[in-house]
């Protein structure tokens, strides 16, 4: 029996390993971590007959070479062993592409970019189950793909997989029925290096997409649309007169209706989250649905009903008279700029984290403009710090920690008549946190114990 070795004990490698065990592989699950839960997880694999080794980093037996080897969404694509790897022409796949072998008979919904991707897929999922349609999310939402390859009947009306750069790397032959791209701004570059690569690795999903839809308001894409891609399906929230394509092959908003591919669909107000931003993953979301032929009545239902997703410009509490907002999914500075420019000026920021490399201007300009104090956390705390002091912002204090940061926020929003205060990081959250869920959960449990 062939060998496949999977990289990663998460809930993607576990799926990987499980499909794997069922079409009669000789499964491996490598993982560098050991921890009491993860042993337990191990015990219950190895009764599955899936060998687990914990502690332990993959390696090539020259002499027992493995036929396939899976990798989980973190793990870098350029890893010495991955090259080698490929040098010796072993076939290596992503968790994604693994689960695409299995489930490519049914029609896909590819959702990519740097920012919105969440609150996009998560509209898209919620206007296509009011449609009665059976079309999960999965990916970076959701399910592990292969968890849905492990359903006994397979009876999907559509796959909508929310695709990040790292697992389009790994997933060479993913070809969505429909491609999205809803912003690009650089990101990630400490693993994709120059962002022509990072772009490039994005475009290759759209390229193997039967329809593409963009976000015509990005400036990057905008950019770059007319000459690349001539086909694609575009949208705006500045009216007809700035689409990209014949209004016949856009969505966009005129006299405050959304409107797609020629025809009324919603009234905007209809819709209830906030921003500009939101509005144009709506004409994203709409966009998609027309396509897959869902009726216009299913999307103004599940529209009037969508309250936005977890973590991002989530409303948690209001706290004599302050509004606390959770925005912790806002990891890089273009997502946390979005975050202040959707709220109420004067703001009471709270952001750091694990600091990442990209252009803060905008960010710091956004501060200068709306917060009226900003409390810093983590092992960004002093890096900010000095970047505010260069531009002359001085209405910061570095607090360190989540517990003391909103504790002092309620205090300075009184001080300053502030009536919102914002989680909105800028940064990854691996310094203090397992994920952004982890830490915007403990900022909710911490705003409601107030």
């Amino acid at each position: 029996m062939a060998t496949a070795e999977i990289i990663g004990l998460g809930r993607s490698g576990i799926a990987a390993a499980r499909c794997l065990k069922r079409e009669g592989w000789i499964v491996k699950l490598n993982d560098r971590s050991n921890t009491p839960a993860l042993e337990a997880t191990q015990q219950d694999l190895q009764q599955e007959g899936i060998i687990v080794q914990l502690g332990h980093s993959l390696t090539l037996d020259p002499e027992n070479l493995p036929s396939l080897i899976v990798v989980s969404p973190g793990v870098p694509w350029d890893l010495p062993i991955l090259v080698e790897a490929r040098e010796k022409g072993i076939n290596m796949i992503g968790e994604l592409e693994l689960a695409w072998r299995y489930l490519k008979s049914f029609p896909w919904v590819g959702i990519t970019g740097t920012n919105g991707k969440t609150t996009t897929t998560s509209l898209i999922a919620a206007i296509f189950k009011t449609a009665s349609l059976n079309a999960p999310a999965c990916g970076n939402i959701g399910y592990a793909a292969c968890e849905l390859a492990l359903v006994d009947q397979l009876n999907y009306d559509w796959i909508i997989a929310e695709v990040s750069s790292y697992q389009i790397e790994s997933s060479s032959e993913l070809a969505p029925q429909i491609g999205l791209w809803t912003t690009f701004t650089p990101d990630h570059l400490s693993r994709h290096k120059t962002l022509e690569n990072y772009y490039n690795i994005k475009a290759s999903l759209l390229q193997r997409s039967r329809h593409q839809v963009f976000n015509g308001d990005d400036p990057y894409l905008r950019n770059i649309g007319l000459s690349q891609w001539h086909n694609a399906y575009w949208t705006s929230v500045k009216g007809k007169d700035a689409l990209l394509c014949d209004p016949a092959r856009g969505v966009y908003i005129q006299d405050n209706w959304v409107v797609a591919f020629g025809e009324l669909i919603l009234p905007v107000n209809l819709f209830k989250m906030v921003g500009d931003h939101n509005k144009q993953n709506l004409l994203m979301a709409v966009a998609v649905a027309r396509l897959a032929g869902v009726e216009k009545s299913a999307i103004v239902s599940a529209m009037a009903t969508f309250s936005g997703v977890p973590h991002r410009l989530e409303s948690v509490c209001t706290v004599s008279g302050v509004h606390f907002i959770n925005d912790s999914k806002a990891t890089n500075y273009d997502a946390a700029e979005v975050g202040l420019a959707s709220v109420d000026a004067p703001v009471i920021l709270i952001a750091g984290g694990e600091a990442k490399e990209g252009d803060d201007t905008r960010w710091l300009n956004k501060i200068q403009e709306k917060a009226a104090s900003v409390l810093l956390i983590g092992e960004a705390a002093s890096t900010f710090a000095k970047r505010l002091t260069e531009i002359n912002y001085c209405a910061y204090e570095i607090v360190e920690t989540m517990d003391q940061a909103v504790t002092r926020s309620l205090e300075v929003a009184k001080e300053k008549g502030a009536k919102v205060v914002l989680l909105s990081p800028a940064c990854a959250s691996f310094d203090q946190y397992s994920s952004f869920e982890h830490r915007g959960d403990h900022f909710k449990q911490l705003c409601l114990q107030l």
